[in-house]
């Protein structure tokens, strides 16, 4: 078996998008038959390469815009690069991210279902976990409610609770562990404490330095797409701290 989980090299992924501000001149243009309209391109990942050996939990860390999200959809295999490879060595792969892997108009249940089924379980496997599921999140009643009836934060918990419970291998997680109240903020630290414990590969996504440090082996520092640093949790942590406060002082 591969000591992998993860293998990324070289990778490249640019957005093109029309510039909201000319929006309407470039709709007139279209009506008129003139089709030179202009795009803007975001290069959203620069050359990113890294490993994450089987078992590791591994923070992504950087600014807004910094290409953090966009990473773990590639990974999740969402996205397609321009360039580069990524490897994930497992078909057990789980994005927790807002509305991600949710079909809003089933009800919250078929989506469990749905979710277990992706992930390689059985319908008797998923059906065996459905109170666990539940419980944790604290939907109760909601359960056959259609999930576009749902708050943003009772979809983020039921994500949470579905890929927590299920244990996909791979667990990539983006900027939810900070939803709902402080005891279910509590009960979220223990669920991945536990994963780490049993050796699940974890990528968390997260603007809470704190818990990144708390729970990942190792960090990587994103900037504008580009890896500035990856290594030991406080080391590059403290990293980012300084290039932060120095940014800071430099706008003052």
């Amino acid at each position: 078996m591969n000591k992998y989980a993860i293998e990324v090299q070289n990778l490249n992924l640019t957005y093109s998008f029309m510039n909201s501000m000319n929006i309407k001149s470039e709709i007139l243009k279209m009506v008129q038959g003139r089709r030179e309209h202009r795009k803007k391109e975001v290069h959203a990942l620069r050359d990113v390469s890294f490993k994450i050996e089987r078992g590791e939990v591994i923070g992504v860390i950087g600014g807004n815009g910094a290409g953090k999200s966009t990473l773990l959809k590639v990974l999740a295999n969402i996205y397609d690069p321009d360039s580069g490879t990524v490897k994930v060595n497992d078909n057990s792969v789980f994005l927790m991210s807002l509305g991600a892997g949710f079909q809003h108009e089933l009800p919250a249940l078929d989506n469990i279902y749905l979710n277990g089924l992706l992930l390689g379980l059985t319908r008797k496997e998923v059906e065996d976990k459905i109170n666990e599921i539940v419980e944790f999140s604290g939907i109760g009643e909601c359960i056959n409610n259609p999930l576009k009836s749902f708050s943003t934060g009772m979809k983020s918990r039921l994500a949470f609770s579905i890929a927590c419970n299920i244990k996909p291998n791979i667990l990539l997680i983006d900027e939810i562990l900070g939803v709902g109240d402080e005891e279910f903020k509590v009960k979220s630290r223990e669920k991945i404490r536990e994963l780490i414990l049993e050796d699940r590969t974890v990528v968390l996504v997260s603007h809470n330095l704190n818990t990144i440090n708390e729970l990942c082996h190792k960090v990587l520092w994103l900037q504008n797409g580009e890896v500035m640093s990856i290594g030991e949790s406080s080391n590059v942590i403290s990293e980012y701290k300084a290039f932060v406060n120095k940014n800071k002082e430099n706008m003052a």
